[in-house]
C-alpha cells in the first residue's frame, strides 16, 4: 500500500512494472529513475533525508511534485534536507525553510 501510493505520488504509477534498464537495455527515463531512486530512500520512513541535488534533469512539473512529497515527509516528522543550485519560482515556493549558501557560508535564512 505504502508503495502503490509513493508511486502515485512520485508520477509513477504508469511504469510500475516497467523494467529500470540501463546502459545496454531501454527502461525508465532519467527522470523516472530519478523519482524511483528517491522514492526508494521514502518508502522505509527514513528519520533523515538528505538528497543532493533531487530536481535537477526533471521537468518542472515532477520537480514541484517531487518538493511535495518531501514537503509530506517533513510533514509526517523526518528531517528533510536538500540541495538545490539553480530552483524554479515554482520549486521555491514549494520550500518551508531556505538557507542561502556562497562558499559554504551561509548568506541568508
Amino acid at each position: 500500500l505504502l508503495t502503490a501510493r509513493m508511486l502515485s505520488e512520485l508520477g509513477l504509477s504508469k511504469c510500475a512494472d516497467t523494467f529500470v534498464g540501463g546502459r545496454m537495455i531501454k527502461g525508465l527515463s532519467g527522470g523516472e529513475r530519478k523519482r524511483t531512486s528517491v522514492g526508494v530512500e521514502l518508502v522505509v520512513k527514513p528519520a533523515l533525508v538528505f538528497l543532493d541535488e533531487p530536481t535537477s534533469g526533471l521537468d518542472s512539473f515532477s520537480a514541484v511534485q517531487l518538493c511535495l512529497v518531501l514537503k509530506k515527509v517533513a510533514r509526517a516528522g523526518a528531517a528533510v534536507l536538500f540541495t538545490v543550485h539553480q530552483p524554479s519560482s515554482k520549486t521555491f515556493n514549494s520550500i518551508d525553510r531556505l538557507i542561502l549558501m556562497h562558499h559554504g557560508r551561509i548568506m541568508y535564512q
